[in-house]
């Protein structure tokens, strides 16, 4: 899936590409007896990936920052499908506070969790620390989607095991994460302010997020569990993730507009790898134009993406000064 097939819309082995819509990759999937948590599904193409996945009967969980956008979004779905069923809760993933009470909200519900999106990002951000004291770009796009992710991973085993029915974990990345520094990540100076470049460091985050989600599906493999776990690059879409460099980007998409996307293309691949029944199975991939693709080598370094991993794990821990990760969710 190379830059002719972007511009044409040519499909690939799956039978779609770049011009499918979400709607179209889940014609006539039937997703009732599943449920959903989508990370800032409240616009864009996370507003659009809620609404296609309440359309074929899932219940959707939005884990949303602002909850007045929340709230529009709810309407929004529900004024075009009356049935749908939508759940709003608190979520701010630069704060490892938030993700606990998220969690602890979640759980409240007595749910199960068939699917995790991990979908929220912020994108080229002036420099600026975390309330725990990490770069915002690499808190909230990386280490906030870990934590949530492994604090709602037994909910998911528990789901798989007793339904029979395979759970999926999805991070969004981006073509950005070849943009990065040489050797990928940068763990001994994840917050220095004076090597910050902010394009480098939302590639940097974009990486980690194929990162995550490949060492995660090996862990998932070893241990046997129905869950798998793929990374996504949505394609170029114009929202509020570009609110920092929207006049640039509108400028550059002036230049080159035959290679962005409408939204509801750009939810295609998140909604294709989350529901189509030809990716089950399927785990430790990268897909784009609901396609599997190659990421970068970088991307593709186990060994980077197991470091990552003891990094993340670490650095929470450590920040937290509490057991985060020690999977007793119960304070």
């Amino acid at each position: 899936m190379g830059l002719y097939s972007l511009i044409t819309g040519r499909r690939g082995p799956s039978g779609f590409g770049s011009a499918s819509t979400a709607e179209e990759v889940t014609q006539g999937i039937d997703a009732t007896h599943l449920t959903a948590i989508i990370t800032g599904g409240t616009g864009g193409i996370g507003l659009e990936t809620a609404r296609v996945l309440s359309k074929r009967g899932a219940h959707v969980v939005i884990g949303a920052r602002n909850m007045r956008a929340a709230e529009n979004a709810k309407t929004e779905i529900l004024r075009q499908n009356a049935n749908a069923r939508v759940t709003l809760l608190h979520l701010d993933l630069s704060s490892f506070k938030s993700i606990k009470a998220f969690v602890r909200e979640f759980h409240a519900l007595h749910l199960p969790l068939n699917l995790l999106i991990n979908n929220a990002g912020v994108m080229f951000c002036p420099y600026q620390l975390s309330e725990d004291g990490i770069e915002l770009q690499f808190a909230t796009n990386h280490i906030g989607h870990f934590l949530l992710t492994n604090l709602l991973l037994d909910t998911m085993k528990s789901t798989a095991k007793t339904s029979g029915v395979e759970g999926r974990i999805l991070n969004l990345s981006s073509v950005a994460h070849i943009y990065t520094n040489q050797e990928g990540i940068q763990f001994d100076s994840i917050n220095d302010i004076c090597s910050y470049s902010d394009k480098r460091a939302y590639g940097q985050s974009k990486l980690a997020n194929i990162l995550h989600a490949n060492e995660l599906s090996r862990q998932l493999q070893e241990e046997g569990v129905n869950i798998t776990a793929n990374s996504v690059h949505p394609g170029l879409i114009l929202t509020n993730l570009f609110q920092h460099t929207a006049l640039l980007m509108r400028f550059l998409k002036f230049f080159s507009f035959y290679l962005w996307k409408n939204i509801p293309q750009g939810a295609a691949t998140t909604c294709y790898v989350a529901l189509h029944p030809n990716v089950k199975g399927v785990t430790g991939k990268y897909f784009a134009d609901c396609n599997e693709v190659t990421p970068s080598k970088l991307a593709r370094d186990e060994t980077l993406a197991q470091k990552l991993w003891d990094f993340s794990v670490k650095l929470i821990n450590s920040v937290s000064k509490k057991n985060y990760l020690g999977f007793d969710d119960t304070t």
